[in-house]
This record gives C-alpha cells, structure tokens and sequence, in this order.
C-alpha cells in the first residue's frame, strides 16, 4: 500500500458520507399480515420524517397507501407505537398532526372515524363481530390535569367511543379473543413501568362488547408481563419475567404454565405500543424471536411437546416493531453485523426466508465495514458488564505506526433499552474514517435476564456511568485504543450518561449529549405524563429523596468538568424539554469550557430529518477533529465552539 494511504485515524476518506447516512435513515416500523398481504411503516428521513403504510400482495407487488399529506404516527405515552391495523383490507390509522383516528378503503383516500378533539389512540385490535376497535385512548382535553388512559370500543360507523376499563396510570395491548367473548389486556399504575411490573387482566364480554367481572390472571407490582396473545384453540399467551427471564406462559383452564422455561429473553420493553415478539402459525405451532446474551435468534415452538428448535437465519437482531404470523409465513425486521434492518417474509412451509424492504438501498464496498466483536468486562462491585466493541476499518488507508484510534464510546437510550449488533451506518461512519467504537449495554440493559435490567433500580448515573467508564478502560488497557482521546455520546438517557461521564469520572476527554439529561430534578417537575415517575424507580422518589436527584444531575456539579462538549437539541421535544440542554450551555460559557450547541427547529425526541441527522454528524466530527487534532478528509459546514482556543 502506498505511502499516502498512511494517514491519521479519524482523518480517513470515507464513502460513508453524512450525506449516506441521512439519505439511507430510512426505518422499517410496524408490521402486519392480513390475509396473504403484508403490511409496514416505513419511516422516511427524507420526507421529514413521515411514516408511511406500505402493503405488499402475494404477487410481490408492493405499494404505497399513506396520501402525501398523511404521517402515520400516534404520540399516545408520547413514543407512540401501535400506529394502525388492518383487517380485510381496510387499514385504520392515527394520523400525526391531527392524532385522529382514519379509515382507508382499498383504492380510495383516508376518511375520519374520530371527532376532532384532543384525544389520541393507538394499539388497535378489530373486533369485526361488533364492528368496533378497541384501543387504548389517551385524553389530553384538559390542560389542568394528567392525560387519562382508558381502553375504548371505537364504533367503525360512527366513531362513537364507549369507555370499556378505566381507573389505572396505564393501558395496553387489549386483545380479543377469536370468537369475541372475551377480552384481554396489560395495565400498570405509578410509579412502575412496564418492565418494572405490570398485570394481565380479562373478562367476558357480553353480546354488546361490555366486559363483565375481571380476572386476574398474572403480574403485580414485581412481576413484567409482554404481550398477551389469544391462541386459535382458546388459550391465552403471555411473557413474563417471573423466573427472572421473560419467558412464554400460557393460561388456560384458569392455571398459568411456562412453555420454554430457558435463560432468554422473549420480550422487550414496552417504550412503544403494538411490540410483538411472537405469534401463530397453528394452535399448536408458534414462531418466536428470543434474545440469548445480545444476540436474537428465531425459533418455533410446539406448544404440545413444549419444544423450541432454533430456525437458522444469519439475523442477530430482530426487529422490536413486530414479528407477525399467520397460518403460511412470518414477517419481521432483522439485521445483522453485514446486513442493515431490512423487513423479512419467512415461508413456514418451505423455510425459505426472503428480504421484502431494506432500510438502506446504498451500496458500499464491505472493505469499509467494522464487525463487531462481543466482549465482557469487569466493572464495579465485582460485576460483568456486556458491550460490542468495532475496530476502526477502511480498506484504502493504514495508521501512522504506533499511532491508537480515538475511542467513541455509545451510550444507547432508554436507559432501559439495549443496542444492536444490526449494520447501521451511523456507525461506520465513524469506524471508516478511523475511530474504534464501543457500543455499551450496560447494567440495565435488556437481553441478559431480570437481574441485569435491575441493576440500575436506585443506582442510575452510577452504574450506567461505571460501565462506560470501566469498558473504555478495559479497551485502553487491551491496547486497543488511545487512552488520551476518547469521547463518549449518547441520545436521552443515553445523553444524560454522557454527561454525568463526562462529570463524575476523568475518562472520557470530550462527549456529545444529544437531547440529554443534565437535571433531574428539572426533569421530575417537567416531563410527561409516561415517564413523570420513572426516575421514583432509578434515583427514589421525589421530593423525599431530592438530595439523589442534586447529588447526581451534573448542572450542580460543573466545576468538576473540564473537558469539550458538543450539545445537539430538538426545540420542540417534550421528554426532555431543550431548557435541559440551555442549562448546560449557559453553565459550561460560565466555565469557560470549550462548548457547541446545535439546535433544530421542529424536531421532537429523537432526530427525524434528514438534512438535520446530516447537520449533527458533521457538527459532531467537525467538534473532535478540533478536540482531537486531525484533520477531516471531507470539508464540512463548520460549527461555531466558544471557549476555543
């Protein structure tokens, strides 16, 4: 290799612009199966960010439905989810701007069913024998007190909404069973969340739809139940964490018994409505998707002999939006360290499983691409924590010799969530221009059992902080990286991480906080309504324990900053309002720190544009390159950073 493709890490010419990156943010989101049609959102960073319903016919036809003046999106819970259902052709929808309810009719425009009033819907199931949906319904009428949740009957003629169970903080997953007699449904209350504990209640329904006396069937204040699910032969699936795994249980002659009693994870956290992890192909035959230590597997289960057989696939990660069944195929999202999240059809009968939809169509030589390799390492309190670790990789350029990458270390959101091993570009980006990256899942993290996601239950900015630190350290002393270059990001709790890093422990020498945390006291007086108790759970409750919340927001602590810091901000984000990140601001100029802050109008909680995703990924590289000292291969729009010098 010529002495020119000798270049400095992070100063690497990449084919994987921003530009890339933005114009191929294209998101596969809730999937569908009606009769032999498939169904899905897409999420389009091009169009700003609309959702669009797109229907593939057996033919392999494939469609748009959503008009171009529709966005398929409900903000119930604020993370939506559970966006539309389908049944016999005819698709229902809430509709972003005006959060209505809308009918769309095979060939004809979308048409109300909802009045226009300030009410939101989302996880939908058509009970055709009533011609109704019932669905969760969050009332926002009333600017003086917290939106109510309730389940309601949606009458398809009239739009008329008749209240069905009330009384909880929250509703999901109402389901109704194959002959319409009864109904089933998760509900948990203050201070939980769902992944703390929620209940599985049902009841019969008598011949006009109204649910008669409720029973009990599993879950409590300890106990996370997923996704209940009416078998055809009449019993009722479910996942629950009780043996501190979330395993499948079913109920049926008033006993709940676990059908694959192993050390895997068949559910996920419920931050969106609609998740489904499994479904049926028969009473008899279920097809699931299972996580066994970060890396997801497909299998079907006989619920006869109670037997689970792995289906081969190359997928490490399948897609949280929804596996969906039907009695011939299965269709979900997967990915892989080689291939990005692409929606998949899988033939039961032949086992045959084809790609439907990419979310990215560019085209980029593998040489490029960083695998991930799984690692473990100590952290504190004599634990293990879990991470994926990319080595920088671009097949034209060589380091200086004796030269280390710069560390990136990503801190995901949530913080109950967990991150993927799916080939995304936004973090090739990184490693083909010359950075290592360490994708973290720490304690608190989804996919390692019960025990592991409780880690962080009173001890978040601690143990979360921890593993950040400890797993860049551990890379440092592996000899991977350059111990005096290496930056930490992260989005929402993940920013909040970030900053705390950044503040609390002399690791990390620069960090990105997109849409963070910096106060959490400010936060607990000013979110909504899903997650205004969340942090009871994470740091104790507030006010009582309001010396945790000042012991560990680093807005009270900046005088132990003393490194660069890059802020990115939706002004219009209602989970963590933008006055978290113009505190930080005001306190780092007030320092004197060297500091960035990018703001953009008319985004929310998380980046939905794509000229924006592009802004803050070269605001991001511009920020280290003067951070860092390297010189960027590609010019960018510079941006401004006072304290400079």
């Amino acid at each position: 290799m010529a002495d020119s493709n000798i270049a400095p890490f992070g100063s690497w010419k990449s084919p994987i612009t921003s530009d890339l990156v933005a114009s191929g943010a294209t998101g596969i989101g809730q999937t569908a199966i009606d009769g032999g049609d498939v169904y899905w959102i897409e999420r389009r960073a091009s169009e700003g960010g609309r959702n669009v319903i797109m229907r593939r016919t057996p033919d392999g036809d494939a469609t748009e439905l959503t008009p171009p003046d529709f966005n398929v999106r409900t903000t119930v819970h604020e993370y939506g989810g559970g966006d539309f259902t389908v049944s016999h052709g005819v698709v229902y929808f809430s509709n972003y701007p005006d959060q209505r309810l809308y009918r769309q009719r095979p060939g004809e425009s979308p048409s109300p069913v909802t009045p226009p009033i300030d009410m939101r819907y989302a996880d939908g199931a058509i009970d055709p024998a009533r011609n109704r949906m019932v669905c969760v319904r969050e009332d926002h009428t009333s600017p003086w007190r917290e939106p109510v949740s309730t389940l309601v009957s949606i009458d398809l003629r009239s739009g008329a909404a008749r209240v069905l169970v009330s009384g909880n903080s929250f509703y999901s997953s109402p389901r109704v069973n194959g002959d319409g007699t009864r109904l089933a449904w998760l509900t948990w209350n203050h201070p939980n969340m769902p992944w703390d504990g929620a209940e599985l209640w049902t009841a019969d329904l008598d011949e006009p739809g109204a649910p008669g006396e409720p029973v009990l069937v599993a879950g409590g204040a300890d106990e996370s139940i997923f996704q209940p699910e009416w078998s055809p032969d009449g019993a009722l699936y479910f996942v629950s964490d009780r043996s501190g795994w979330w395993n499948l249980h079913r109920w049926r002659d008033g006993q709940v018994e676990a059908v694959c009693p192993i050390e895997a994870e068949f559910g996920v956290p419920q931050w969106g409505l609609g998740m489904s992890t499994y479904g049926f192909a028969s009473a008899g035959r279920i097809i699931c998707a299972y996580n066994q230590g970060g890396t997801w597997h497909v299998g079907d289960l006989d619920t006869a002999t109670l037997t689970l057989q792995r289906v081969p696939t190359p997928f490490t990660d399948i897609g949280r939006s929804g596996l969906r069944v039907s009695s011939g195929l299965a269709v979900f999202a997967a990915g892989s360290p080689s291939m990005p999240e692409s929606l998949m059809l899988h033939e039961l009968a032949t086992g045959r499983t084809k790609t439907l939809r990419n979310s990215s169509d560019v085209s980029v030589d593998s040489g490029y691409f960083s695998s991930p390799e799984a690692i473990e390492f100590p952290t504190g309190d004599g634990l293990t924590a879990h991470a994926f670790f990319y080595p920088p990789r671009n097949r034209d350029y060589h380091p200086q010799p004796g030269e280390k990458p710069p560390l990136l270390v990503i801190s995901h959101g949530g913080p109950t969530g967990a991150t993927s091993t799916t080939l995304r570009l936004d973090v090739q980006f990184w490693t083909s221009r010359g950075f290592a990256l360490l994708d973290v899942n720490y304690g608190g993290s989804t996919g390692y059992g019960t025990a592991y996601r409780r880690r962080l239950n009173g001890r978040w900015g601690i143990v979360d902080v921890d593993d950040c630190a400890n797993g860049a350290r551990f890379l440092a002393q592996r000899g991977d990286v350059d111990a005096a270059r290496m930056a930490i990001k992260g989005g929402s709790a993940g920013g909040y991480t970030t900053l705390s890093a950044l503040t609390f422990r002399d690791v990390f020498s620069a960090g990105a906080s997109y849409y963070g945390i910096s106060d959490l006291e400010a936060l607990a007086q000013d979110t909504h309504k899903f997650e205004s108790r969340y942090l009871d759970t994470m740091i104790g409750p507030y006010p009582d324990r309001r010396d945790l919340y000042v012991e560990r927001s680093p807005i009270h602590h900046t005088g132990r900053l003393s490194c660069p810091i890059i802020l990115f901000q939706g002004l219009e984000d209602k989970v963590v309002p933008p006055n978290q990140a113009e505190m930080m601001l005001d306190a780092l100029r007030q320092k004197g720190l060297p500091v960035a802050y990018v703001a953009f109008e008319g985004e929310q909680h998380g980046f939905r544009i794509a000229a924006n995703i592009k802004r803050a990924l070269d605001a991001e590289i511009y920020f280290y390159s003067r951070v860092f000292g390297f010189d960027l291969a590609d010019p960018v729009e510079p941006v401004p950073i006072e304290n400079l010098s």
